[in-house]
């Protein structure tokens, strides 16, 4: 299932290859339209965002159920691990990671609707 996230604005120099890397791990589709990208997943309606071709400094969480595989996909699709799973011990599991195109990017562990939170 598609894990999707409040509001997106990623950039990169190679808007084909961006498209390609969240369809590949994430499920996404591309809709009418430069960039446009629609995200589908359990609440109502529509999640809408673009992919824009100049720089930025945003970072984004995405929910996932399994930080490590989610990684393994990342870069078997061309990304990178910054930093594998790790524990925000009482507050939530994390794990960072960079697209192709170098945006650096956040996952956070989720069961079902909530963020998995470790044991202190």
């Amino acid at each position: 299932m598609a894990r999707p996230i409040i509001f997106f604005d990623i950039a990169g120099p190679d808007m084909a290859a961006q498209v390609k890397f969240y369809q590949s791990v994430f499920g996404w589709s591309l809709q009418d339209g430069a960039g446009d990208m629609q995200v589908m997943g359990p609440l109502p309606g529509r999640l809408d965002g673009g992919l824009r071709g100049d720089p930025t400094d945003s970072m984004i969480y995405f929910g996932v159920e399994d930080i490590t595989a989610t990684l393994e996909t990342v870069v078997a699709h061309g990304g990178a691990v910054v930093a594998p799973r790790f524990e925000a011990p009482g507050v939530v599991i994390l794990g960072l990671f960079t697209d192709p195109a170098g945006n650096r990017m956040g996952l956070v562990e989720v069961e079902g609707e909530r963020a998995r939170v470790p044991e202190e």
